[in-house]
């Protein structure tokens, strides 16, 4: 791996780390559970942990965090295993994108939970960052468990048992609007599907068999990235958008390429993409940045966000 960790009090320290930037990393679009603290220091919850993460140039420091839990969660959700200056060699030929990614140098493309991004992403159609990231945080202190960290209570993102709880009703009233629907029918699909499983359900063979075949979470992960944007799609709430989000930022599939009005925007700027549908433009773009097609979204997407980048 080539990084020079050391395993402290309850405390990792990386020294001399590489493409890394845990503002980029947080503020491009691709998660809704860090808050800045000051500059360069972050706290999150993820996988049911809550760290703090401060960065000092090329020193990063996670806070709360044993030696197992780095190595069995942080090392493989922060990618710090991939080679980023090698995609970035790959990607700089494009002498367009190079002036993203340079401006973008230190985004890592987190590997997070599958079922949090499901629900995640659907809460996030058609809606702004900060209130997508309010009616998490209500779901997570309704339905998840308490997290102590310095005194101060945070809240893990509920579990599929845990959230199969809620209601429709009680999911409006913390901010999911018309998407509790979608919420609630696709946190208990995958919940059943699940009991099916583990031989847990008292249902048709017939039903059981659609549930396996449908809405299991790691068969739809190891599909391929066409089978996989596909098979997202069968739960309610879910478009080619939010597939392509949970896609990239759960399942490791990295040809796909979400587009949103920022992308859109990079991509009619830069590239004269056609002010067209936003598939044609997703088409467009992997075909041109073909398995790298994510990492490309994501410098694409912090530049044109953060220079302000109009039609």
């Amino acid at each position: 791996m080539g990084l020079d960790i050391h395993y402290l009090d309850n405390k990792v320290v990386i020294n001399n780390i590489k493409n890394f930037n845990i503002k980029q990393i947080c503020e491009c679009g691709q998660c809704f559970r860090w808050k800045k603290e000051k500059e360069n220091n972050y706290i999150g919850v993820a996988y049911g942990r809550v760290i703090e993460v401060l960065q000092e140039d090329d020193t990063v420091t996670i806070y709360n965090a044993s030696e197992e839990d780095f190595k069995n969660i942080w090392i493989k959700y922060f990618d710090l295993e991939r080679d980023y200056s090698k995609i970035k060699d790959i990607l700089s030929q494009d002498e367009i994108l190079k002036v993203a990614l340079e401006y973008g140098y230190g985004i890592r493309i987190l590997n997070q939970d599958p079922f949090e991004l499901v629900i995640s992403y659907i809460i996030s159609a058609r809606n702004s960052i900060p209130v997508i990231s309010k009616t998490i945080n209500n779901i997570c202190e309704a339905y998840g468990k308490k997290l102590d960290y310095k005194g101060k209570i945070y809240y893990a993102f509920p579990t599929i048992e845990e959230l199969s709880k809620a209601s429709v009703e009680e999911i409006k009233n913390l901010g999911g609007s018309f998407r509790s629907k979608y919420i609630v029918d696709t946190t208990n699909k995958i919940y059943m599907c699940n009991l099916a499983k583990e031989k847990k359900l008292d249902e048709s063979k017939e039903i059981i068999e659609e549930l396996l075949e449908k809405y299991d979470l790691e068969k739809i992960k190891n599909m391929s990235d066409n089978d996989c944007h596909k098979a997202l799609q069968e739960f309610k709430g879910i478009g080619a958008k939010v597939s392509d989000c949970i896609m990239l930022f759960s399942m490791q599939k990295y040809s796909a390429f979400p587009v949103d009005i920022w992308v859109k925007r990079a991509m009619i700027h830069f590239y004269g993409a056609n002010d067209t549908s936003l598939n044609k433009i997703r088409v467009f773009a992997r075909e041109k940045f073909g398995e790298l097609s994510g990492f490309a979204q994501q410098y694409l997407f912090y530049y044109a966000r953060e220079k302000g980048i109009k039609f």
